[in-house]
């Protein structure tokens, strides 16, 4: 039996949902609403200590950490395989793959809250938003929400994680337009499904212009889309999440490209 611990909006839950509907596998879901704080209740931080989703219960045992997750599927239930079979590819999809937890991942929670998350956190009480920030475990994580929440695109981390991003996209760029379609080569595989919601987050927050002069990124996000597994993230879209990513695009945008050109 498969169960999945998820947040809709979630890249890390997209990621593993992504890998789940190109299985066809069904788990049960379970959803916690982040902003509430249901990632901290005491039932699922004994699942998952780190107080994040997505955790993914196998048969009664609980695994962590979406990549690691998302390598135990393809070894678990192998059909289709995401993984290349050519060890070189092989090596190329992990490269890829692991790119979200050497600092993309981290960029894009910066430029997400600066850019549109903090303002649903403005918009509760003193008490609340204190009481939110308090739930988060880690001292340092904390202490960085707190400052996105407060300071947005004018915090210098919030700069310098849109300029990660743009490195990304430029060494996607390069590598798909050498070795494409796939970021791995020939087929699809877990490097895709791995940045694929990293993408995406960029387009909900408006920034779909930072591949515009990107032909060969352009080409691999209209095919990612076009897959039927894309429905693992289309289909969990919330619209209200979108209006606030869509409420101060255009106000943004110069500091975006400010950051981008420093």
């Amino acid at each position: 039996m498969l169960e999945l611990h998820h947040n809709n909006m979630s890249v890390c839950s997209a990621k593993v949902r992504l890998v789940l509907r190109e299985k066809g596998l069904g788990p049960v879901e379970h959803h916690y609403n982040l902003r509430k704080g249901d990632q901290f209740a005491p039932g699922y931080m004994a699942l998952n200590p780190m107080g994040v989703v997505p955790t993914l219960v196998h048969d009664g045992r609980p695994l962590i950490e979406s990549t690691l997750i998302c390598e135990y599927l393809d070894e678990a239930f192998p059909e289709p395989p995401l993984r290349p079979a050519d060890l070189v590819e092989r090596a190329r999809m992990r490269r890829w793959a692991s790119v979200p937890d050497q600092g993309l991942h981290a960029a894009c929670g910066t430029v997400s809250n600066a850019l549109a998350f903090r303002y649903q956190f403005l918009a509760l009480s003193e008490a609340e938003r204190e009481a939110n920030l308090a739930q988060t475990p880690d001292p340092a994580r904390r202490e960085r929400k707190r400052l996105g929440i407060e300071r947005g695109m004018d915090w210098p981390p919030a700069a310098a994680a849109v300029r990660a991003y743009g490195g990304v996209l430029g060494r996607m760029e390069a590598a798909l337009a050498e070795g494409g379609p796939w970021l791995a080569g020939e087929s699809y595989s877990l490097a895709d499904s791995g940045l694929t919601p990293y993408l995406v987050r960029l387009d909900h927050l408006n920034l779909s212009w930072m591949w515009d002069s990107r032909p060969a990124l352009a080409a691999w996000y209209d095919a990612v889309r076009a897959r039927p597994n894309f429905a693992g993230l289309a289909d969990y879209i919330e619209p209200s999440y979108l209006e606030i990513m869509d409420s101060h695009a255009a106000e943004l945008r110069p500091k975006v490209e400010a950051a981008l050109a420093g």
